[in-house]
């Protein structure tokens, strides 16, 4: 368009009309300046997206613990590394608690390395790789453990900057809608090109004025660019991104928004996400069957039976505790155990720490108090990885299965306490060594989070099946599905999913929405079950683990919160308040972005038809010249923010949740769409060139049928717009729905149209003649014939799309 509008300006300069010559100079140089400002729009959004979605690091200033970029940390800070986090610095160990990293960045050596805290501080720094360093280097992911460090190099003086490698590695390749708007614009530029060329042939041949041909053929390559559709699709995406990113939602990749009208299936996790996780204990029970609740004697002392189970509790958490059921232990022992002995103070040490491992879903804790020589060992965890550690007889099993099933049925995440001491020299390297006794059962409360049950009818009312995968017991998930409206009868457990091959789980998917005791490693399974079952699978997860179900779904969900450097960098997009209604808003917002671009492409396909044709119309005909480049550079500077602004801020429609899931093998540049744009564009094209040739058969002076046929173009225009407002809906309905760009648009072109028509010198420039009432009523009347015939026509579009996509799901894809 810059290189056109250019070129109209030097053939102007050569016929010696300085004026036009000016004015296209201008409208190109507001053509770039409106790119321009689009562009570091659109970058701002990105950047600020960027800033959010970057690695984090948890860091201790001022005494309180803070979450940063991981570019902002800085030497002498103190950051907390926990598993999972990807390293943001080279750090020396103050503290660590069975921590290893992955340092195959720097080393290439995929097997984990063993980290150990010293007291002294080295000057000299080794090498990455080799067990029991005190340190730790950016770019490192830590697998295992916690630690706390304190930062001793960053940037360039890291070991990652010194070597110059990169963490992202990854080519992604370019979304779907780029490769369509790109072949389409090719070929829109190619025919355009064409006719254009023959259009200056065709003028200077039959009138022999040939820079009047450039002119009219610049004018007509003008018309028919489709420079928007880019523009649109750039604008739309970032802009998208950020109005997600205003429902708590961050897009990594842009190719998420695309597919989220087409998700089926939503696999979500409960703690945190359907619940608020914000544990409290709820219930203690002993082993005896006596059980205690706190919130029925508010302020009182745990009775002398519970205390012990209490206590181990808290001996099993965290010091420092960060998970909410360890913060839930604490907070009960401030509350009720303010004379205890047995809590750690700051005297009592902790020796070792055994972390959860796939087939052991426990933690034990090995303290050693002063003066004493017998260490004292927590644990606490499933209740069935306690059964084990305790060595409990068949009968005592099914009593504590009894007793959890008690518990989790009213929707509790119950775990188990058991306690033991040890007098040797070398503490055993398995927990199993550990002569444990079970002290009982800690029930701990997660509400449900407000407004997740009408989330979950949302889904249910736009055709997403909503699964929930969590760790929990099986009466704990049904229980919590029971009250978030999801189908509680048929609960998978991890032992049944672990025992069916592919195709019997790919069976039981299709009716199975809970899963319980699942472990992150078995969400890929699910998510690959799902997948040959024909699904667009939406997964959401926070741990290591998860990072291959995340990259397998077609929307992979991080969490935010509570979620992982190596989740967020596996995910699409990141959820930073673990809502799962944000997710549901994610997915309302992705339908009605796409359904808007939709809408602007049409509106791009049928506003070209009437501008080439009229631009085209008098060629062949030998009929006055109606627009050179000066006026359609005028009509650009409508249709530009029109597309890219008024769309994008089009409002929902009333139905969008209750349509089903769109079929992501239908492109946006549908034959319907196209069909339909082009028909919109034949339709004013006819009317506003019938009022075009008729002005002419009357004898009216040129410069009148200019100014009558712009004047019924831009209205045409206008109505276009309010008819491609909604696919779905009327014009009246779809005016009930408040768009303030669009009545700042319309201001605009009614002052535009004003100028044209009274300012002398606009009249002069643009070659226009005064209009008179009745040529304004013809005009009106066109417009409102445009758009009571396109309103008409608009079902018989709807049930020929309609068909179309019946045939598909018929005829093809596994989902259907």
């Amino acid at each position: 368009m810059l290189a056109l509008l250019l070129a109209g300006g030097a053939v102007y300069l050569i016929l010696g009309d300085l004026t036009e010559a000016l004015i296209l100079i201008a409208f190109a140089t507001l053509s770039v300046l409106i790119t321009v400002v689009q562009e570091t729009r659109t970058e701002k959004v990105l950047e600020a997206l960027r800033d959010l979605t970057s690695p984090r690091a948890l860091v201790i200033r001022d005494g309180e613990r803070v979450r940063i970029a991981g570019r902002e940390v800085v030497r002498g800070d103190l950051v907390v590394l926990v598993e999972g986090d990807r390293v943001p610095a080279d750090a020396r160990l103050v503290e660590a608690h069975d921590l290893q990293t992955d340092e195959s960045l720097l080393t290439g050596e995929s097997v984990p390395v063993r980290k150990a805290a010293t007291a002294e501080a080295s000057a000299d720094v080794p090498r990455p790789g080799g067990d029991d360093l005190p340190f730790v280097f950016s770019g490192s992911m830590v697998v295992r453990g916690t630690g706390l460090s304190e930062v001793t190099a960053t940037g360039a003086r890291s070991e990652i900057g010194r070597i110059g490698q990169t963490l992202n590695t990854v080519e992604l390749e370019p979304p779907r809608l780029q490769a369509e708007t790109r072949r389409l614009v090719r070929l829109f530029g190619m025919v355009g090109g064409a006719v254009s060329i023959l259009a200056v042939v065709l003028y200077g041949t039959l009138r022999g004025s040939w820079l009047d041909a450039i002119l009219a053929g610049i004018a007509l390559g003008m018309s028919m660019l489709p420079e928007e559709f880019p523009v649109v699709l750039t604008v739309f995406m970032a802009m998208g991104a950020w109005r997600i990113s205003q429902a708590r939602v961050l897009t990594r990749r842009a190719a998420a928004i695309e597919t989220l009208g087409s998700a089926t299936v939503l696999c979500t996790d409960k703690t945190g996400t359907l619940t608020q996780n914000r544990m409290k204990v709820a219930e203690l029970r002993l082993m005896n069957g006596e059980s205690f609740r706190p919130a029925d004697t508010p302020g009182s002392t745990l009775p002398e039976l519970f205390q012990t189970l209490a206590e181990f509790g808290i001996l099993s958490s965290a010091r420092e505790a960060t998970d909410p059921m360890e913060k839930a232990f604490h907070a009960i022992g401030e509350e009720r155990l303010r004379e205890s002995s047995r809590i750690p103070g700051p005297e009592s040490k902790l020796v070792r720490a055994y972390g959860l491992r796939p087939g052991l879903l426990a933690v034990t804790h090995v303290w050693k108090r002063p003066g004493t020589e017998e260490f004292v060992v927590a644990a606490k965890g499933a209740p069935e990885a306690l059964a084990d550690l305790c060595h409990l007889s068949a009968s005592d099993r099914a009593a504590l299965g009894q007793a959890v099933d008690q518990v989790a049925s009213q929707g509790m995440r119950v775990l188990a306490v058991a306690r033991s001491w040890f007098a040797g020299p070398t503490l055993p390297e398995s927990q199993h060594d550990f002569d444990f006794s079970l002290l009982g059962l800690v029930g701990l409360a997660d509400p449900l989070r407000a407004g997740v049950a009408e989330a979950v009818l949302a889904c249910r009312s736009a055709g997403i099946r909503v699964v929930m995968i969590t760790g929990d017991y099986k009466e704990t998930a049904r229980a919590i599905a029971g009250q978030a409206n999801l189908d509680s009868d048929d609960v998978v457990g991890g032992e049944e999913l672990e025992a069916l091959n592919a195709s019997d789980l790919a069976r039981r998917l299709r009716t199975a929405t809970v899963f319980a005791r699942t472990l992150p490693e078995q969400k890929l399974r699910i998510v690959q079950a799902l997948k040959s079952n024909g699904e667009i699978v939406a997964m959401t997860g926070d741990g290591v683990n998860d990072a291959p179900s995340l990259k397998a779904a077609h929307i992979g969900i991080a969490m935010g919160g509570r979620g992982t450097d190596v989740a967020r960098e596996a995910s699409s997009m990141v959820l930073l308040d673990d809502d799962f209604g944000s997710m549901v808003k994610a997915i309302r917002l992705g339908r009605r972005i796409y359904d808007n671009l939709r809408k602007a492409m049409g509106f791009i396909f049928a506003v070209h038809v009437p501008i080439a044709g009229l631009a085209l119309l008098p060629l062949p005909f030998g009929l006055p010249i109606l627009f050179g480049p000066v006026h359609i550079a005028l009509l650009e500077m409508v249709i530009d923010p029109v597309c890219s602004l008024v769309f994008e801020a089009e409002p929902e429609e009333d139905d969008i949740m209750r349509r089903p899931p769109r079929d992501p093998e239908q492109p946006m540049f549908s034959a319907p769409l196209i069909a339909w744009g082009l028909a919109q564009g034949a339709l004013a094209f006819l009317l506003v060139a019938s009022i075009y040739v008729v002005s002419l058969t009357r004898g009216m002076p040129e410069a009148e049928v200019r100014a009558l046929t712009f004047f019924s173009l831009v209205l045409n225009i206008v109505g276009l717009i309010f008819v491609n407002r909604s696919f779905s809906t009327s014009v009246v309905t779809a005016l009930r729905r408040t768009n303030v760009v669009l009545l700042s648009v319309l201001v605009a072109v009614s002052a535009m149209l004003s100028l044209t028509l009274l300012w002398p010198w606009a009249t002069k420039l643009l070659r226009f003649g005064p209009l008179h009432s009745d040529d304004l009523v013809a005009s009106l009347v066109a417009g409102f014939a445009l758009l009571l015939l396109l309103e008409l026509a608009k079902p018989v579009w709807r049930r020929f799309q309609d068909s179309r996509s019946s045939g598909r799901r018929a005829f093809g894809g596994a989902r259907w």
